[in-house]
């Protein structure tokens, strides 16, 4: 395990590679809570920075929460981060926001910071992007308990575009089964139009987060996750994880045919090659319910079916 502050709980991140160090973006907030469950309330954006992706300097937090009425209120989570035209780095997160200090219900909006040099980041005013209820679940829609527009991935498309992919929920189907592949597009990554879904409800999973597209031997694979306990339909009973699966196109986004790669002792995958150019996989651990911390890196490679796996598996 290569990333484990010992005051800290830490799991999902992200990592932005400016040519000589990567820079780890992750969401974290003290044990001093008491309870890991407590830690989605608390969550801040910390930084930490290495050569090899294997020994990390901490160099504390990036982002906080917003004020009392922002859309980031409560919390900020999982995002990613690109370079634009210009050269200035963005960072898009999630901001969330429980309506009630107990209850479970809870508003998830995509908010912008930028940086000049990963290391200083300043948030845009106000929120970026919500879900578009002509084709998303909004709160109160659902007995499903949270507005889910989270975990941003954002890519320039073959057609020129800049393209958002998000956690999101069907506004039809089986309450339980709703899990799809949110969308949305920008020509400039200032303004952002909300598109329909990427995929269709029925694929087996109540939520599909932290997703990633990556070129691994030239073809595009889209990586996710998904726990056991948030599996439906034909999966229900399963087990849970990082899932992969081959991206002929955005045209062909089928998470029913998506592969467990990893169990859920590991959550959150992301994939970034090294400096040999070999596609790495990062995971946060789970053990026994805790957060454990960030996991070395494991060597990726393509199966007999055009799959990712590990090399050494």
């Amino acid at each position: 395990m290569v990333f484990c502050p010992p005051q800290s709980w830490v799991w999902d991140f992200w990592i932005a590679d400016d040519g000589a160090t990567y820079h780890l973006y992750f969401l974290n907030a003290p044990r001093s809570l008491g309870h890991p469950d407590a830690r989605h309330r608390n969550a801040r954006i910390g930084h930490a920075v290495s050569t090899d992706l294997r020994h990390w300097t901490d160099r504390g937090p990036v982002l906080e929460r917003g004020e009392e009425e922002a859309f980031d209120a409560t919390a900020v989570w999982t995002g990613c981060v690109v370079r634009d035209d210009t050269g200035l780095w963005r960072m898009f997160y999630t901001g969330a926001r429980f309506l009630s200090e107990k209850g479970p219900a809870n508003v998830e909006t995509v908010g912008l910071a930028v940086s000049t040099d990963l290391n200083v980041w300043k948030k845009r005013p106000g929120s970026l992007l919500s879900a578009d209820r002509r084709w998303y679940e909004t709160l109160g829609s659902s007995p499903w308990p949270e507005e889910a527009w989270r975990d941003p991935w954002v890519f320039r498309g073959t057609d020129g575009n800049w393209h958002m992919l998000l956690t999101a929920r069907s506004r039809d189907g089986d309450p339980l089964d709703r899990g799809i592949v949110g969308h949305a597009t920008s020509r400039d990554l200032d303004h952002w139009l909300a598109a329909p879904p990427l995929s269709l409800p029925g694929s087996g999973y109540a939520h599909i987060e932290v997703m990633q597209i990556v070129d691994v031997g030239g073809c595009a694979h889209m990586v996710f996750s998904c726990d056991s306990s948030k599996l439906a339909g034909d999966r229900a009973g399963g087990i849970g994880g990082i899932w992969t699966m081959p991206l002929a196109s955005l045209d062909h986004v089928c998470p029913s045919e998506a592969r467990l790669l990893l169990p859920e002792s590991h959550y959150s995958g992301r994939v970034v090659c090294d400096r040999q150019k070999k596609p790495m996989l990062l995971a946060c651990l789970f053990e026994g319910g805790d957060v454990v911390g960030l996991s070395d890196p494991m060597a990726l490679t393509v199966d007999a079916d055009g799959y990712l796996a590990l090399e050494d598996r």
